[in-house]
């Protein structure tokens, strides 16, 4: 090797020293860097880890101060801590008594209990978990539970903490509304009458009934609208009745023809009730049908029955009056032809003879009252009512001067009649009956009669008092039957009081009697202020 090849090696070799130098300083100072950067990085880690110390510790007592019940505990359920909410809702404190949440839960709920923190464990939280405890004074809570777990540095699940909310009052009352909603189903189901909901014009549910009526099944009725089902005669009408639960009626009623599978039809009392939303939207409707077929064919015969009675009440009044009429004509004759032999053969005849004449005039008198009485009687209810303004003062003394009243019986109104609205021919009756009655029957020395008044709210109440004989009680309600009278009283026919009875009851009043043998009689009686209004 010349010496220019040596020479040549040497500055390479110094080019190799000099380059390794400067890539052991440069090694040094990128060193030096990298270590600086890792002890940084460490200070910062550590001053990381303590402010999520810090953290977690004033969350936790934040979380202690909540007015929930907040529980921490180990991942064996033994309370570590709660605050004082769910100290007071447990019953226990954990601070003077070991406390294990596990033990808490009810029987029933365990298995279920214990899957739910199985998921615990492998999410790592845990949403909405309900279950029935037993607390410390021995009564159930129904509680809902939100938690998550708890890790250490190393990612190691080391306990749980969570909020508890007391439920007990919102699951009664599920439970009392399920067990009311079982309730109305049965109710519903077993219902007589046909119930079905409509959702957009379209039966969506029907019960067993609304069913049977239209003879449908239920998958079947679906299939139609309430209009289709029913027979519509008057269109107007029937889109009235429609369109008025749109326009914000809540309920209508309506009696419907309904048309059954087999093509029969049947009445129904028909009500649908709109249920709305918070915007007054129609969600659904309720409808409600009534068989009345059979009710409406009852009505039909009831309406051909009094129709049938109305005319026989007018023929037999109007052969009441004919058979009065021919009655009388006899007896006014008879009567006549008393008096005229008593007149022409009274100095042939002895004192027997005029007795007997005598008789026969007051029995002819007594028939002809008898006749008055049937006609009066069949006329009480069923003939018009004329209403007027009637004065009672003026029809009491329009009595006193038209009946028989002895000498020694005094009629006596203490206190003023009021005038009322009525018919005056019936009121005559009425009071004329009563009266008549009463003076009939006074033995005493003095007899007196007396008409008090007393204005109630709905009814005028009239007493007639006296001091007759008085009546026995058996008979105070069959007095009021017609042919019924006590004692042997020529006068008295057996219908008055009868008469007296249908009047009032016309009137929708009531009468009765209040007697006590060898003292006095009241009869009491009133009248309905509206029926004498409308009449």
């Amino acid at each position: 090797m010349d010496s220019k090849e040596v020479t040549l090696l040497k500055r390479a070799l110094e080019r190799q020293k000099l380059a390794r130098i400067q890539a052991e300083k440069i090694l040094e100072t990128k060193s030096k860097e990298l270590y600086d950067v890792s002890r940084h990085l460490k200070a910062a880690n550590s001053k990381l880890e303590n402010l999520i110390n810090k953290k977690h510790s004033d969350l936790s007592d934040s979380f202690m101060d909540i007015i929930d019940p907040y529980v921490i505990m180990d991942m064996e359920y033994n309370v570590i801590t709660m605050n004082d909410s769910a100290i007071d809702f447990l019953g226990y404190d954990h601070r003077k008594e070991n406390l294990n949440v596990g033990r808490l839960v009810h029987s029933d709920y365990i298995p279920y209990t214990l899957q739910a923190f199985q998921t615990l464990i492998e999410v790592g939280s845990l949403k909405n978990y309900r279950a029935k405890i037993v607390v410390k004074n021995k009564t159930h809570k129904y509680i809902q539970i939100n938690c998550s777990l708890i890790y250490d540095t190393e990612g190691k699940p080391i306990g749980s903490h969570g909020i508890i909310r007391d439920i007990s009052q919102e699951t009664e009352i599920k439970t009392l509304l399920s067990e009311q909603r079982k309730q109305l189903s049965i109710i519903i189901d077993n219902s007589p009458l046909g119930i079905a909901l409509k959702v957009d014009g379209k039966i969506t549910k029907a019960n067993p009934s609304f069913s049977n009526l239209l003879g449908y099944s239920q998958n079947e009725l679906k299939d139609f609208s309430l209009q289709e089902l029913t027979v519509c005669y008057d269109e107007d009408k029937c889109n009235e009745f429609i369109d008025s639960l749109d326009n914000g009626s809540d309920t209508v009623s309506l009696t419907k023809e309904y048309i059954r599978k087999n093509g029969s039809t049947f009445l129904a009392k028909t009500n649908i009730s709109a249920v709305r939303d918070e915007q007054g939207t129609i969600e659904y409707q309720v409808v409600v049908i009534e068989d009345i077929t059979k009710e409406k064919e009852l009505e039909n015969q009831k309406e051909e029955l009094l129709t049938e009675l109305e005319s026989s009440n007018k023929n037999l009044q109007e052969y009441a009056h004919i058979v009065s009429h021919d009655l009388k004509s006899p007896l006014r004759s008879i009567s006549a032809l008393a008096s005229w032999i008593k007149e022409d053969y009274h100095d042939k005849l002895d004192e027997a003879g005029q007795q007997q004449l005598s008789l026969m005039q007051e029995k002819v008198e007594s028939m002809d009252k008898l006749i008055q009485g049937i006609l009066e009687y069949s006329t009480a209810n069923s003939s018009q009512l004329k209403s007027s303004e009637v004065d009672l003062n003026e029809v009491i003394s329009t009595i006193k001067e038209t009946i028989f009243i002895p000498d020694h019986v005094t009629v006596e109104v203490p206190e003023k009649l009021p005038t009322i609205q009525a018919d005056r021919t019936k009121m005559q009756q009425l009071f004329q009956n009563i009266i008549g009655n009463a003076v009939a029957h006074i033995e005493r020395e003095v007899g007196l009669v007396q008409v008090h008044f007393k204005n109630n709210k709905e009814h005028y109440h009239f007493i007639i008092e006296d001091n007759g004989v008085g009546i026995p009680e058996e008979y105070h309600k069959k007095i009021f039957q017609i042919f019924q009278s006590i004692g042997n009283k020529e006068r008295s026919t057996g219908i008055g009081l009868s008469i007296v009875k249908k009047i009032v009851d016309r009137y929708e009043g009531e009468v009765w009697v209040d007697s006590e043998v060898g003292v006095g009689t009241e009869f009491q009686f009133t009248l309905k202020k509206s029926v004498l209004n409308e009449q």
